[in-house]
């Protein structure tokens, strides 16, 4: 019998989901019979809902879009931090709530999972505020209140929230008849022509380049700012939040653009051009050093999701993709002179040793180790701030949290890329701090044999924390685990290989055990002190101090 639970997985897996990540609770099971028959999607259990939310995180970000599923209460409250943490940095999540019967709603009986109050929409409510839509299924509407949530979760790049109580999923019904109806953003020629004309005065006699950012990737826009890149040649920077977006290997890549954080020579590249393209660019505190930027509107061109700005000037609706087009053209047209790129990979002058190991030879070594086709996800924190300022190989994705700023997301989020594209080995940059919190999830990779590489940060605490307040304070101490026995606690065996480096050359000689072993999941653990800051850190601390708020 074909019900309402297959129809959903049916529309799942036509906008390419293969995994459903989750928890089971006894309002989803009779759902989840209906996932484990299916042909197309395959159930991968977490250890908790919190991480399941994050898996599916980090899947959308490669796949276009992940879903998760929970139980109705306490495994959805459990995973509200992910939902909202999907919200914030525009990810295009599913999560559906496995709810109680209708008619036990109805009955507004002391049922578990609830707060005994007959209140069943409570829960629901929440999930409204946290996602771009949210559906309680009803059987007579719900395979268009279906079709409804992917679209717009798909349109907005934002995550969606689907009850779906067990009577419901169970449900017959027939298969979906058509495509899903999904939204096409139209532009206004009067826009795009206004634009084309306006650009081309703005840009004679300036000096150009581009800052572009992850709202390029959210939207769908990669290749089409690359190839722009690719034949202009113009400089571009990227902030921290969209690194990888472009080809770091290229002559006109300028760096990543921090603020008063940045490479002086990147700062130079954006902070000085008199006509600066800014492409799906949101500034935050934390990844421009406190707000510390110094771009005048008077020399910028801004072009985000649906409209484009000439100095302050509004020209919409135009997509963002038919504005890079024009952008392309009038460049071409107008050849306006460019901005210089300088030099601006750090790793290059850092120098290895047989001394302690420290911050700054460890985003060295492991900027110099990478390889086209990993997939970098670093840690908020240490690791993303002290890596995000080198550079990385050609074909290389990098994912970071640093908007929402969940201390922990980055394991889980491995899990989720690592299947969303198993042709990448996924490396990992994490804290002790930040492991501590969703640590299980090594479990879920070797069931799922993921050969990832893990170097994990041993610095004794929480490191951010320290650098923004009370360096010895207890509340950022940590207890101390053992950490060489990770893997084997988690029954890696033969496909788990432990290393711990404390020094530069001995991570050279673990990175390189590492390299050599791609079909294995490798755990290094990499000892620092615990006071030993990368310098980016420094200045974002110095601006997130308790003094400035």
């Amino acid at each position: 019998m074909y019900t309402i639970g297959d129809y959903l997985l049916d529309r799942l897996a036509e906008v390419g989901i293969t995994e459903l990540f989750g928890v089971p609770g006894d309002f989803n099971l009779k759902f989840l019979d209906h996932v484990v028959a299916h042909e197309k999607i395959r159930w991968v259990g977490n250890s908790n809902e919190l991480n399941a939310g994050y898996a599916a995180d980090g899947y959308a970000r490669l796949r276009g879009i992940g879903a998760f599923l929970t139980t109705f209460g306490v495994g959805e409250l459990s995973a509200a931090n992910a939902i909202a943490g999907s919200y914030a940095e525009n990810v295009p999540v599913i999560h559906i709530v496995g709810s109680p019967r209708k008619e036990l709603q109805a009955s507004v009986a002391k049922i578990h999972h609830s707060m005994g109050d007959g209140d069943f929409a409570r829960f629901f409510r929440v999930d409204r505020e946290l996602t771009c839509v949210a559906e309680d299924l009803n059987a007579m509407t719900a395979q268009a209140q279906i079709d409804n949530l992917i679209v717009q979760v798909l349109f907005q790049r934002k995550p969606g929230a689907l009850h779906l109580a067990a009577d419901v999923a169970s449900t017959p019904c027939t298969p979906p008849k058509a495509p899903l109806p999904l939204i096409e953003q139209l532009d206004s020629e009067a826009a795009a022509q206004e634009f084309e004309r306006d650009l081309k005065g703005f840009l004679k006699g300036r000096t150009l380049a581009v800052l572009a950012d992850v709202l390029v990737h959210r939207f769908g826009c990669q290749s089409t700012l690359q190839g722009y890149l690719d034949r202009s040649g113009v400089p571009v920077a990227t902030l921290s939040w969209g690194k990888s977006l472009i080809d770091e290997e290229t002559s006109n890549f300028a760096g990543i653009y921090s603020g008063a954080a940045s490479h002086g020579d990147t700062r130079k590249t954006v902070e000085e051009a008199t006509a600066l393209v800014t492409v799906g660019v949101d500034f935050t505190d934390n990844i421009t050093a406190g707000f510390s930027v110094a771009i005048s509107q008077d020399n910028q061109v801004d072009i985000r999701r649906d409209t484009a700005y000439i100095q302050g000037n509004a020209y919409t609706p135009l997509s963002m993709g038919r504005a890079i087009e024009i952008l392309d053209q009038v460049t071409a047209e107008v050849s306006p002179e460019f901005m210089p790129v300088g030099k601006t990979n750090p790793a290059e002058k850092v120098e290895i040793t047989d001394e302690p190991l420290s911050q700054e030879q460890l985003w060295a070594v492991v900027s110099r180790a990478l390889e086209p086709g990993n997939v970098v996800i670093a840690e908020q924190g240490t690791s993303f701030f002290g890596l995000s300022a080198h550079h990385f190989p050609t074909d290389t994705v990098f994912i970071g949290q640093p908007m929402w700023g969940s201390i922990g997301y980055t394991l889980p989020a491995t899990l989720g890329a690592a299947l969303a594209q198993p042709g990448r080995r996924p490396v990992l940059l994490i804290g002790d701090g930040s492991a501590q919190l969703t640590i299980q999830e090594i479990g879920q990779m070797v069931r799922e044999k993921v050969p990832a590489a893990i170097f994990l940060v041993n610095n004794n605490g929480y490191t951010v924390e320290r650098a923004i307040n009370g360096e010895d304070e207890y509340y950022n101490d940590i207890p101390a685990w053992d950490w060489s026995k990770t893997l084997d606690f988690f029954g890696a065996g033969d496909f788990g290989l432990t290393l711990r480096a404390t020094t530069g050359a001995e991570l050279e000689e673990s990175v390189a055990v590492a390299t050599a072993n791609k079909d294995k999941l490798v755990f290094v653990e990499a000892v620092t002190p615990y006071n030993d800051y990368p310098e980016q850190l420094k200045r974002v601390a110095a601006a997130l101090s308790p003094r400035k708020h």
